[in-house]
């Protein structure tokens, strides 16, 4: 019998558009809600400290601690060709250049990957949900995919 476990995580990051025609193009910042669900089959065996369990919710809240939350948390989030980065560059700001632009929509692309990577073969990533703002989200489905 198959069972999804989802976990929340929140974090704070900035951002900014690089060549947007509308005001995202200017530094801003949110307060992300993430919500990530896995699927599998309970372990069943009496000898497992695991057993009865799907995957222990400590080894996803590290996994996505270690890839995702430590890395953007309190970051600003730029393309590698923005204007931007020319002065921020020589600040001790908490920066993050990537080789795509900050979306709601490519960030959920780049944390499948990560995610997918470090788990076991047993356990299947289903869905991640991104909200930007309380009424703003997108969301990955692997059966879309």
């Amino acid at each position: 019998m198959k069972i999804r476990l989802t976990k929340e995580f929140g974090f704070e990051m900035s951002h900014a558009l690089h060549g947007y025609d509308g005001l995202c193009k200017n530094i801003h910042g949110h307060s992300y809600k993430m919500f990530v669900t896995v699927k599998g089959t309970p372990i069943n065996d009496i000898n497992s400290p695991k057993n009865g369990m799907v995957m222990d919710f400590t080894d996803l809240k590290a996994i996505v601690k270690e890839d995702i939350i430590d890395a953007f948390d309190h970051a600003l989030v730029l393309y590698k060709g923005s204007e931007l980065l020319k002065s921020i560059k020589e600040s001790d700001t908490k920066l993050v250049v990537l080789d795509y632009q900050p979306t709601c929509e490519n960030f959920l692309i780049d944390f499948v990957n990560k995610i997918n990577s470090r788990l076991s073969k047993d356990i299947e990533l289903v869905s991640i949900r991104l909200h930007e703002t309380a009424t703003s989200y997108a969301e990955w489905f692997a059966e879309d995919n």
